[in-house]
Formats: structure tokens, sequence, C-alpha cells
């Protein structure tokens, strides 16, 4: 089971968990979640012999934080050297996905391997986005404007989870309750207006030599579809994965297709899997 901890950096409490022990595996969770949409991954992973890590970063979940300056690479990098871990994987989703790659570019040294999911890049430009995602985005701004929260989530929710070409609800249940309570608190936190973002990835990710497996759902907007198809050609050691059914939190709404993905990467990574660990216990 995962331990809590909580960590004091520059005006912040970051708060996340960790569990198990062995390679660190860090997870980024996307801009409308927290760390939350990690947590069948997290289970699956420690149980199989890694050390994983999720944590929310500000603006996000549990994390607390005064309006200061700040950068979420800085912040990651905190988080790193206070659970004395000096080289990670990291997987990271859409937002996230960007953190592990602006990480990757800064520190190549303590990059094991990459895992990005329906990922952005900090300071992508020329993507077009299409009327569909226009529009979702345009009315959920519009009620975010006019105080309604309820409704600017539910927006998102369409337009995050279920996809934008289709109808509102594809993804129901569980799934569908734990988006909406993640992004609630992000819709609701206070604005953060001193965060300082690193400079354009954009023009750099081809220099990054460490392994990368690329997801994507085949039903994310267009654009984030757009960015993985340039990354699978621009980075070296990428394998890039479309995955049929799902949009853009491909490991929050079918972990029974992304979970064998990830860990069969992991394995071919760092050379541990099921057979080494069921050997070590016979020993």
């Amino acid at each position: 089971m995962s331990a809590p901890f909580e960590i004091e950096f520059d005006g912040a409490s970051l708060r996340g968990e960790a569990d198990g022990f062995g390679i660190p595996v860090v997870f980024l969770h996307a801009g409308v979640a927290d760390r939350r949409m990690w947590a069948g991954q997290m289970g699956a992973l420690a149980a199989e012999g890694y050390h994983v890590v999720s944590y929310d970063r500000r603006g996000f979940g549990e994390t607390e934080t005064a309006d200061v300056p700040f950068n979420h690479l800085v912040d990651l990098e905190a988080v790193l050297d206070q659970l004395s871990i000096h080289a990670a994987i990291l997987v990271g989703c859409s937002m996230g996905g960007g953190l592990a790659i602006d990480f990757a570019l800064e520190h190549p040294e303590r990059t094991i391997g990459l895992v990005l999911v329906g990922t952005a890049v900090t300071g992508a430009e020329g993507y077009e986005v299409d009327d569909e995602v226009t529009a979702l985005e345009e009315a959920a701004e519009y009620a975010l404007e006019r105080g309604n929260i309820g409704t600017a989530n539910r927006i998102q929710a369409h337009e995050w989870l279920d996809g934008p070409y289709g109808e509102a609800g594809r993804v129901t249940g569980p799934v569908r309750e734990l988006f909406l309570a993640m992004n609630e608190i992000h819709l609701n936190h206070p604005r953060l207006t001193q965060e300082e973002r690193p400079e354009s990835a954009f023009d750099s990710v081809g220099s990054i030599q460490a392994p990368t497996l690329l997801v994507v759902g085949e039903l994310d907007c267009s654009d984030i579809i757009a960015i993985h198809e340039d990354l699978s050609e621009e980075l070296e050691n990428a394998f890039a994965v479309v995955l049929e059914d799902t949009a853009h939190l491909p490991s929050l709404e079918r972990p029974d297709l992304f979970n064998p993905l990830l860990l069969e990467f992991l394995e071919a990574v760092t050379g541990q899997g099921s057979d080494d660990l069921e050997a070590d216990e016979e020993e």
C-alpha cells in the first residue's frame, strides 16, 4: 500500500505518495487530473517490484501553494531529490508528458526512460485545432468566465475524457466520477499568476536518447495525435502505439490495455520482469 509524503518547497506543500522498492518510476498527471489518475498503474507496478511515485503539482489535488514564483520542472527536481531518486523512468500524460520531456532535456543523465501519453510539448506551435475542439474550449471558457464551474467541468469531461468528436457521456461510472472530482479541484483552485515556464522544447526533442514509449488514444484531439506522430519521427529510440476506442486518458479509461503495454516497455528498458521476481522469491 502506498505511503503519503509531503515536501515543503518554495512556498508549497507538495503532496504525493510512493510505494515499492526497485527502479524508480515517477508518474506525472494530466492538466485535467491529479495523481489519482495513476492509482491503477501505481499498484500494478509496485506489485512487479518497481519503486513508484506520484504527486500533485501546484494547482492540483492535495498540494497547497501560495501564489509565488515557481517552475514545475524545479518542483519535480525537488521531489526527486527529497526522495533520494537520482534517476527514474518518467510516465507523463498531457501536460505531465510535456514536463517529462522538459526534464529529459535538462537532465538526460537522470532519465532512464520516458512514457508519454497524449503528450504536450513545451513551445509546440503550428498544430491546427479543429472546429469541434475549438467549440468545446470556447464553451468551457465562457462557463468559467461566468463562474459556472460545474458546467465547465462537464464540458472538459466531454473534450478530454470522452473525446471531442462523439457524444458527451461516452465514458461512464467511477472513471467519469473520478475525472469530475479531480478536475473540479483544479478549476476551483485560485489562479497561480507567477509560473516560470521552461524554454521551448519543440526544436530540441530530437536530442533525447532515452528509450520512449509514445501512446495516444485514437479518439483524442487531432492536434494531440499530430504531436504524437511527429514525436514518433523525431525521437530516435521511440516506440509509438495508438490505442483504439480511447481518448486523452487511456491509462484511466482502459487500464486493461494500457497496463500490459507499460509493463512490457518497462521490462524491455530495465530487464526486470515477472520471471526475475519469481526466481528471487524462490531463492
